[in-house]
């Protein structure tokens, strides 16, 4: 038998990391961060496991990464879904409500991801989170921010904030109420993006997560600027 080729080894292994980010997500959201070890999530992946440790330095930086590839896919999804929107306010609508929508429908998965940027180890930068802020930064700049290097950290700061308030335990605050604060604030009309009384398309509650870790299935976000000869009107449908 003739030895796999490099391209081969490297989808190989490219396959081998999203399953373990996928099962990461899966195994902290039903029990737990402290319940979950690193060998429950190589066997859930179907890994061995000296395959976690030579990906990932540790437990802490392989959730991370796991809940930012989460985050910035369903970001990506939300930003990207028809009628495709190129107004500023709707994406920021958008973005807003797929955050908010995390906090909603995996309260375990997003307190746990908190509660570990609070740690020592603290913030954890990885190639996840990287493309979670380019995306955060774009819809900035679509909305039509003159100093998206001051005005990213606020928003970034106001999703973390608003996340935290939902997910306090015994105090939440209602993620309609959050929604209403940031929107008054970004100045978006309630019908935008998704309110809390429609249902989003591919909602973030599923069970099947796999789409969300497969490289190349998911949509790219168009920098800010592009169009493609269609107008969007307020709401991002294309005229």
């Amino acid at each position: 038998m003739s030895p796999r080729s490099a391209s081969v080894n490297e989808e190989l292994r490219r396959r081998s990391k999203e399953r373990l980010l996928q099962a990461a997500v899966e195994l902290v959201g039903e029990r737990g961060y402290e319940a979950t070890t690193l060998g429950d999530i190589a066997d859930r992946a179907g890994s061995a496991r000296g395959l976690v440790s030579y990906y990932f330095p540790g437990k802490r930086h392989l959730v991370q990464s796991a809940v930012h590839r989460l985050m910035h896919r369903t970001l990506e999804e939300a930003l990207e879904r028809e009628p495709h929107a190129e107004d500023g306010r709707e994406r920021m609508a958008r973005a807003i409500d797929a955050i908010l929508g995390l906090a909603r429908d995996r309260p375990v998965l997003m307190r746990q991801h908190m509660a570990g940027l609070l740690q020592a180890e603290g913030f954890v930068p990885c190639p996840e989170q990287r493309r979670l802020a380019e995306l955060l930064r774009d819809t900035v700049a679509r909305h039509g921010s003159r100093d998206v290097d001051s005005d990213y950290p606020m928003l970034r700061a106001l999703l973390m904030g608003a996340v935290y308030a939902a997910l306090v335990p015994g105090v939440p605050m209602p993620v309609p109420v959050l929604r209403a604060e940031l929107f008054k604030r970004y100045r978006l009309d309630w019908e935008m993006g998704v309110p809390p009384d429609t249902g989003a398309p591919g909602g973030t509650c599923e069970t099947d997560l796999s789409r969300f870790f497969a490289t190349g299935t998911a949509p790219k976000c168009r920098p800010a600027g592009h169009r493609d000869g269609r107008r969007s009107g307020p709401h991002g449908q294309s005229k």
